[in-house]
């Protein structure tokens, strides 16, 4: 799978998804890190890549732009913060939505479960 993974979150993160085999890219990578989020939604969408982050803007530009991709995974966790517990998160549940990834929607982890909304957001 290929990511983007938002400045709101650790680089490592990128690096992790690479060392388990994934394209992954930090926004820093591109000398993003001062971008947009307007910016930073537009080269994942033209890069095909699913963005990560945990910056909720990314949610409200999905419901404006109604499209469906690219797909997001958004942290919402009150704890675990670092990383390589964000890494083992993904790692541990991609198995199960990487179709819905695929197909477009957004997938919102929280302290106790994960949601998935498809994508283009309706009214």
């Amino acid at each position: 799978m290929r990511f983007l993974v938002d400045n709101a979150l650790s680089p490592a993160v990128a690096e992790g998804l690479r060392q388990a085999g994934h394209d992954a890219a930090h926004v820093r990578d591109y000398g993003m890190a001062a971008e947009d989020d307007e910016e930073i939604f537009a080269r994942a969408a033209q890069e095909d890549r699913i963005l990560i982050s945990a910056d909720t803007d990314f949610g409200t530009i999905l419901a404006l732009r109604k499209t469906p991709k690219p797909s997001i995974i958004l942290f919402r966790l009150s704890t675990q913060r670092h990383p390589g517990h964000q890494i083992r998160l993904l790692l541990a549940n991609l198995p199960d939505f990487s179709a819905d990834l695929d197909r477009g929607c957004i997938a919102v982890f929280e302290d106790t479960r994960i949601r998935l909304r498809p994508l283009p957001i309706a009214d």
